[in-house]
This record gives C-alpha cells, sequence and structure tokens, in this order.
C-alpha cells in the first residue's frame, strides 16, 4: 500500500482528464483505493474485500450455528402464538398477554412455518405462523393447583 502510495503522489500529479484539466492526487485517493480493493492479491489470490466478507459470512454461521436448535414441531401438538404482530387485540400492548392459544398444529409448511387450527376469536387471521413466534404449549393439571385463584383474563 505505501508503494501504491508513494508512486501515486509522485505520478498522479500531472493527470489530466478529457476536458485538460489538472487534479490533485488527493481528489484523486478513493480511486487508487478502488483499484486496490478491487485487485487480486498475490498472497491470498482474491481481492481484500472479498476476504474480509467471507471471514463476516463464516463467523455469522458460526455463531448461528452455536446458539440455532431447530424447531421440533408434529401435527397435532398444541402450540401457543405470540402476539407481537397481531395489531387488532384489545387491550394496551404493554399489559396485554405475549402470547395466544393453544391452537393445534394441522400441518408443518417446510421448516419454517406452521398451519394452526384457529379459534373463533381469531378466525380472520392468516392461519400460517413462522417458527420463530410458536412455542410449544404445555397443559398444567389443574389438581396440583387446586388452592390457586382463578382470574378470567380480562381482568389480570
Amino acid at each position: 500500500m505505501e508503494d501504491i502510495l508513494r508512486i501515486f503522489c509522485a505520478y498522479g500529479i500531472g493527470y489530466r482528464d478529457h476536458e485538460g484539466y489538472t487534479h490533485d492526487w488527493v481528489t484523486l485517493l478513493p480511486a487508487v483505493q478502488l483499484a486496490y480493493n478491487t485487485s487480486q492479491h498475490s498472497t491470498t489470490g482474491k481481492t481484500p474485500s472479498l476476504v474480509e466478507k467471507a471471514e463476516a459470512k463464516v463467523y455469522n454461521k458460526q455463531r448461528w450455528d452455536r446458539s440455532h436448535i431447530e424447531p421440533d414441531f408434529k401435527e397435532g401438538e398444541q402450540v401457543l402464538v405470540s402476539t407481537l404482530s397481531f395489531n387488532n387485540l384489545k387491550g394496551h400492548k404493554q399489559i396485554r398477554d405475549s402470547s395466544v392459544g393453544p391452537f393445534t398444529i394441522i400441518e408443518l409448511i417446510g421448516r419454517n412455518a406452521v398451519e394452526g387450527k384457529l379459534t373463533e376469536e381469531f378466525s380472520r387471521k392468516h392461519p400460517v405462523f413462522p417458527v420463530g413466534l410458536v412455542k410449544l404449549y404445555f397443559q398444567t393439571e389443574e389438581d396440583n393447583f387446586a388452592s390457586r385463584k382463578k382470574t378470567p383474563p380480562h381482568q389480570r
């Protein structure tokens, strides 16, 4: 890089464009930077921008694989759906339930979406949800918590 700048500063001052104007080397630095970044280098055999992006892709893939768990839903299971994208629910967003349901999975659409059998209350919603908004529903046995007071959902 140092050699490129030295040569450019020494000989680039005499550059004249198609209209005959002379440009100083400062205004032409972006062109030198572009030429440097888009040329193949002898050590890597690739351009610097490609090397940098490839490292980022590898890092991002490793990070995703380290923390990602594939959802394992099956047809007929009960699931809760996040209300994150539900704009038509009553009440303030801060105090309403974070998920609704349970709904039964009718069909798995690929690995990234599920189709649920919605109740009458949500019949106007599209029944297909991405797996990121769906979580398994675990039913608790009422007998284990017989002494707990039950409050209707609208009074929570």
